[in-house]
Formats: structure tokens, C-alpha cells, sequence
């Protein structure tokens, strides 16, 4: 855990619009929890020009969560879904309608069909805590050493973090094998620095569902519900 205290800096604010997160509903009975490498592919199918794209963040699919932490199957074992359930895409403005094109479109994830609606779009929302529950870093570190490699990362961006939790840790398949991630929580962001992160991200696999930040409402565990995330499935 890192954890400093400090005055934030006031740091100008600028509109939230450049990216944005495109929520398409969605018409699925079920799908693997590991599914974020067969998503890819099923976009590619639809949207080939994606792949030239590393820099679109395609949000793995997440169902309902019970209890009062994020709790869905283990990895490697069927997730199923309520009419809620929605897929996210985070976008550069002005990729919004090229993307919109999935809408009407049938997927096959992994065997399972997945009858894509119509789109909205979601301004990003920076606040002060946000969360990113798959993110990829050097293989085989402890929870210490993650941190400091994340503290690093940012460090060349010119961000300095001083508070930041690692959590949950799940497993990405692909063909090449598997990649180890971690979740991560970042708190006591100014609006600028929150904003920059959900845009850019840290770390590679965006098309994964690796890297991409969240607002997260309050200091909990990381991992939480999706439900008391930004996301709520309305």
C-alpha cells in the first residue's frame, strides 16, 4: 500500500469529451468469465480497422454482483446475465460513430451469441478515486513491488501518486498464454490527473480490458461491485 499525505494541487479543468465510454445494451444469456480475448477477436470480426487501434479500451463484460464485494464465478467458469448487462468501449471522440456501427450486430463470444443494441454515450467522470480491476505489469512481482513499478510508470508521466491499493489479482488467456494482472486503486486524484489516467490508462491490453481506470465512489476494497462503480447498468 502507498499511502501519503499532502495538499492537492489545483490544476485546471478542462471538458471530459475527448474519450468517452460507448455502452452498447446488450442481449446475452451467458458467457465465460474469461472471455476478454474471444471479445476482441469478436469485435475485430465486426470492426476490423479496431486492430489498428491499441489505444480503444474494449471493457471485459461483468454481471451482477453479490454480497458486498465484486463476486461473480472463478475464472475458467460460465458468468450469466441479467437484461442489465452491458459492453463497454472507451473511444476517442471521434471514433464515437465508427463504433456505433456494432449496434444491430451479432457476436459470437467463445461459442456464445451476444445480440449487440444500441449505443449511449458516457462522458468520463473524474473524480477523485478510480480503480482499474485488470492491469498489467512485469510478471512474478509481489504487491510492493508492483507498486513501486506503478509509481514508477506515472512517475514518467509526470504524475506523482501518493495514495494507491493493489487488489483482487486475475488471470488473461490468450493463445500466447496466460497474463498475470492486478487490480489497483488510485485516491486523492485532482480532476486533470483522474481525467488523464481514465484516458490514457496504464500498462498494455486495452483491448483486453487491461489498463482501464474506472471512478470509483469512496476508499473500499478493490475489485468492488461494478454496481457501486461508474457503471451502474441503467
Amino acid at each position: 500500500m502507498l499511502w501519503e499525505e499532502d495538499d492537492k494541487q489545483k490544476v485546471a479543468e478542462r471538458v471530459a469529451d475527448d474519450v468517452v465510454d460507448l455502452t452498447f445494451k446488450i442481449n446475452c444469456k451467458q458467457i465465460p468469465t474469461m472471455h476478454a480475448y474471444e471479445l476482441a477477436q469478436a469485435l475485430y470480426q465486426v470492426l476490423p480497422w479496431l486492430q489498428d487501434e491499441p489505444e480503444i479500451g474494449i471493457h471485459q463484460i461483468h454481471g451482477a454482483a453479490t454480497g458486498n464485494g465484486w463476486e461473480r464465478p472463478p475464472d475458467g467458469e460460465l458468468m450469466h446475465l441479467s437484461r442489465r448487462a452491458k459492453m463497454h468501449l472507451r473511444v476517442p471522440k471521434e471514433k464515437i460513430e465508427d463504433t456505433k456501427q456494432l449496434s444491430g450486430e451479432t457476436l459470437d463470444i467463445a461459442g456464445h451469441s451476444v445480440e449487440v443494441g444500441e449505443a449511449s454515450v458516457k462522458l468520463l467522470n473524474p473524480v477523485q478515486t478510480i480503480f482499474s480491476r485488470y492491469l498489467i505489469g512485469p510478471q512474478d512481482l509481489n504487491e510492493d513491488q508492483f507498486l513501486e513499478w506503478m509509481v514508477a510508470e506515472l512517475k514518467k508521466r509526470d504524475i506523482h501518486v501518493r495514495k494507491m491499493l493493489c487488489g483482487i489479482g486475475h488471470t488473461v488467456t490468450t493463445p500466447e498464454g496466460q497474463i498475470e494482472t492486478r487490480s489497483v486503486m488510485i485516491a486523492d486524484l485532482d480532476k486533470a490527473t483522474s481525467l488523464s489516467l481514465q484516458e490514457i490508462g496504464v500498462g498494455p491490453g486495452r483491448h483486453l480490458g487491461c489498463g482501464i481506470f474506472l471512478p470509483h465512489k469512496g476508499i473500499r476494497a478493490v475489485g468492488e461491485t461494478e454496481d457501486k462503480s461508474h457503471y451502474t447498468g441503467t
